[in-house]
């Protein structure tokens, strides 16, 4: 009689999951019904602003609702992730941050999130090495004269906002391999900061190709690449190997979040979506030519990668020593 029943619990158990799948999976393929803020964690005009405008604009394309770009930049990326962090869990606010939502776990004392806990990873989309880039009118004629030009002096380099991957890489190779006087003057983006060295307030422009479309219309010009190995956007641009430093290599990249508690249905809809626009020709061709790679994956992968890079962005830190006031 027991074993009947058992028998019985079981048959309505596995019913009870079965509808509970079915009510996920149709929830899924009727997401979303309203409009989606996708609230990227810079300020427009840079890497993740890129990546998430165009990203946003395939997924209003194909799912039939507008997805609202939402800039929220500051502190490294911290800032928009803070109010990411307190949205609803059901697929209508996304997050789109960068290496430095990695980065921020070991730098700042009170986030009040928890990266790990608070947010699942859903899609990584493209990563992108760290360019040192100048005015076309500067003398430097790469990063390994910029370097001896700036010894015994002061050098200035902005990027897209403290406890960036950009401000931890350029502080490690100018502060502590080079050894020189080197300043961080952070900005809410790349865009911003692109701006004010072509404004000829910081001298120096480190981040993830986001002073590329200038550099190609001739107002500034690359030093060097963060990469292993020359990249074809830049077939000219020494790495920063060549410039002294072997091994040295700094990449970003942009992933989309969601608050934890989303339904993985809806998780698993919005990762294939965004597989499917990075496969989108014109896409394609443009991340090419801003030097970008695809990284297309299950949101289990991106989890992986994403807990790979806290632990090592922890160590880094701890080498340079970089601290937040």
């Amino acid at each position: 009689m027991n074993s009947i029943r058992r028998w019985d619990r079981c048959i309505i158990f596995g019913a009870a999951a079965a509808l509970l799948g079915h009510a996920g999976a149709a929830a899924a393929q009727a997401y979303p019904t309203k409009p989606v803020r996708v609230i990227v964690a810079f300020a427009a005009g840079g890497f993740a602003d890129f990546m998430g405008r165009s990203i946003g604009l395939k997924l209003t394309d194909r799912l039939g609702q507008s997805f609202i770009i939402d800039n929220r930049g500051g502190a490294g990326g911290t800032y928009g992730a803070k109010i990411a962090s307190e949205s609803a869990p059901d697929g209508y606010t996304v997050l789109v941050n960068t290496a430095a939502s990695t980065v921020a776990p070991s730098l700042y004392k009170n986030l009040g999130y928890d990266l790990l806990k608070d947010f699942t990873p859903v899609a990584n989309t493209v990563s992108a090495a760290g360019l040192f880039s100048v005015l076309a009118s500067h003398p430097a004629r790469d990063l390994k004269d910029l370097i001896q030009r700036s010894k015994g002096k002061q050098l200035n380099y902005a990027t897209a906002g403290i406890g960036t991957s950009s401000h931890i890489g350029a502080d490690y190779l100018l502060r502590v391999l080079a050894k020189l006087d080197a300043v961080h003057v952070p900005f809410k983006g790349g865009g911003p900061a692109t701006i004010a060295v072509l404004g000829n307030q910081v001298e120096v422009l480190y981040g993830s190709m986001a002073g590329l479309p200038h550099i190609q219309a001739g107002r500034m010009k690359p030093l060097g690449i963060a990469s292993l190995k020359r990249i074809e956007a830049l077939p000219d641009v020494p790495t920063v190997a060549e410039a002294g430093f072997p091994g040295f290599e700094e990449r970003s990249w942009v992933g989309f979040f969601v608050p934890s508690g989303t339904p993985t249905a809806i998780v698993n809809r919005l990762n294939q979506e965004v597989n499917r626009a990075l496969t989108s020709p014109d896409l394609v061709a443009n991340i090419k030519l801003r030097g970008m790679q695809t990284h297309p994956g299950s949101p289990a992968d991106f989890a992986r990668h994403v807990r790979a890079e806290v632990e090592k962005w922890a160590k880094m830190i701890k080498v340079t020593g970089v601290k937040v006031e």
